[in-house]
C-alpha cells in the first residue's frame, strides 16, 4: 500500500471546501512535497492542474499571469465551476507574491472558484512574501523532514538506521551502499538546497565560506563552538557577523541552526556560543569518517549520533508545535536541549553513554523551574520512545 505523510487528509479535506483561503505547503527539499499533493491530486474529484518552476527556465511574473489566466480560460470554455490550481516552487519567480495577491484577489472580486494551492521548500522566501502581501489570504501547511515513525512504517528502518541515515526518503534505498548513499545526500540534496534555496534566492557575497561553515558545523552537530573559533577553522575566512547571518540562511533552508543559549535575558541568547544542530541526522553522518558499522561498534562515537539525532528531531519539529530550541549551560552544568513556548519550559537532557550525567538538570530545575524535565536513555525513557512520540505532550 502506498505510503502517505499525516497531511494527505489535511490537504485533501481543505481542497474540496468552498474556495476561502489558498493553501501554502511549506518544507525542505526532499520531504515529499510533490509527492504528496500528486497522492492528493489522484483523488481530486474536479479538474487541475499543477505547475513547476522547475521544469521551465523561463518562469517569471509574467508566465505566473499567463498560467493563472488559462485557468480562468479553461473554467470559461468547459464550463467548469471548480479548478485546482498547484504551483511548485514558486518562490523562484521574481515578485511572486504580489502577483498571486492580484490574481487572487480578482478571482475573488469575480467570485471565481479557481482553488489554489502553493508548494515551496524555502521557508525565508515563502513567508517573507506570505507576511509582505498575501496576509489574510492564506494557510500554511508545514511539512517538516521525516521522523523515525515515519522511516520506519514506510521503509522497515530500525532505531539505528534512522539515526546514521536520517529522514531523507529518496535516499532510503541507498542505504546498502553507503559510498552511493553518500554522493546522493551531497549532490542531490544537500548541494541542491544551497544551490537553489540559499545562492539562489539570497546576496551571498562568499558562497564557498557558506559550504564550509555548512560542512564545519554539520560535523559538530549537537556541539558547542563559537564563531570565531568556526572562523579559525575555515580556509575562505569571514568575518562573525558574515558567519552568524549564512548560519541563519542555512536554518532557513532547513540544513544547519546555531542553537542559542537558553536565558532569560534575550541580549544574553543572542550572544552566546552557538550549539551547532542539523536539522537531518543524515547531513552529519556525509561529512563523518565513520561508517555506519563503525559508529556503532564506538560507543563515544555512537553517542554523539543519538545527541545529534534527538537534537534533529526537535529542531525539525520545532514550526510544527511552535516552539523554539536552545541549550543551557552554567560553567560545567549543562542541559542538552530546552524548549520554550509561551510561557512552558521544557529540560531534556541525553544521556547517551558518552560522558557521565553531570547535575545540569538539577541545577537547571533550581534556576528555572521547567514545565517538565526529562531524561531521554535507556534506563528512562527510551531514545526509540522519544523518537517515537508527539511532541504536542510535552507541553500537556
Amino acid at each position: 500500500m502506498e505510503y502517505k505523510l499525516p497531511a494527505y487528509q489535511e490537504i485533501a479535506e481543505r481542497l474540496n471546501e468552498p474556495r476561502n483561503k489558498m493553501q501554502v505547503i511549506v518544507g525542505p527539499r526532499q520531504v515529499g512535497k510533490s509527492t504528496l499533493i500528486g497522492q492528493v491530486l489522484e483523488q481530486c474529484a474536479f479538474p487541475y492542474d499543477i505547475v513547476s518552476t522547475d521544469d521551465n527556465t523561463m518562469a517569471s511574473a509574467e508566465w505566473l499571469r499567463e498560467i493563472w489566466e488559462a485557468q480562468r480560460m479553461k473554467m470559461l470554455s468547459r464550463n467548469e465551476e471548480r479548478r485546482l490550481l498547484v504551483v511548485d516552487e514558486v518562490q523562484k519567480i521574481d515578485n511572486w507574491s504580489e502577483i498571486v495577491k492580484s490574481e487572487w484577489d480578482r478571482d475573488s472580486r469575480e467570485k471565481r472558484q479557481l482553488i489554489v494551492v502553493l508548494l515551496g521548500s524555502s521557508r525565508m522566501m515563502i513567508q517573507k512574501g506570505l507576511t509582505e502581501s498575501l496576509a489574510g489570504r492564506f494557510e500554511l501547511i508545514r511539512l517538516s523532514h521525516w521522523t523515525y515513525p515515519q522511516m520506519r512504517d514506510c521503509f522497515g528502518w530500525n532505531l539505528y538506521q534512522y539515526i546514521y541515515f536520517g529522514g531523507y526518503p529518496g535516499a532510503a534505498s541507498f542505504i546498502k551502499n553507503e559510498q552511493r548513499w553518500r554522493r546522493y545526500v551531497k549532490d542531490a540534496l544537500i548541494e541542491t538546497t544551497i544551490a537553489k534555496d540559499a545562492l539562489l534566492n539570497t546576496k551571498i557575497m562568499k558562497p564557498q565560506l557558506l559550504r564550509q561553515l555548512f560542512e564545519l558545523g554539520s560535523s559538530y552537530s549537537g556541539e558547542e563552538l563559537s564563531l570565531t573559533k568556526v572562523m579559525g577553522q575555515l580556509q575562505d575566512k569571514g568575518n562573525v557577523s558574515t558567519l552568524a547571518s549564512y548560519l541563519q540562511i542555512l536554518d532557513e533552508c532547513g540544513l544547519l541552526c546555531g542553537l542559542q543559549k537558553f536565558a532569560i535575558d534575550k541580549a544574553r541568547r543572542y550572544n552566546s556560543v552557538p550549539k551547532f544542530q542539523v536539522h537531518n541526522n543524515a547531513l552529519r553522518s556525509v561529512y563523518m569518517d565513520h561508517s555506519y558499522h563503525e559508529a556503532l561498534e564506538d560507543p563515544k562515537t555512537w553517542g554523539r549520533f543519538i545527541e545529534s539525532a534527538i537534537g534533529a528531531y526537535l529542531v525539525s519539529q520545532a514550526d510544527l508545535y511552535d516552539y523554539k530550541v536552545y541549550y543551557w549551560r552554567e560553567n560545567d552544568d549543562e542541559v542538552d536541549y530546552i524548549l520554550s513556548r509561551l510561557d512552558k519550559v521544557i529540560a531534556i537532557e541525553v544521556k547517551s553513554g558518552r560522558r557521565k550525567m553531570n547535575q545540569g538538570l538539577v541545577r537547571f530545575q533550581q534556576l528555572h523551574p521547567p514545565h517538565r524535565a526529562i531524561v531521554v536513555g535507556p534506563e528512562t525513557l527510551t531514545c526509540e520512545e522519544f523518537l517515537s512520540m508527539d511532541l504536542e505532550y510535552l507541553f500537556r
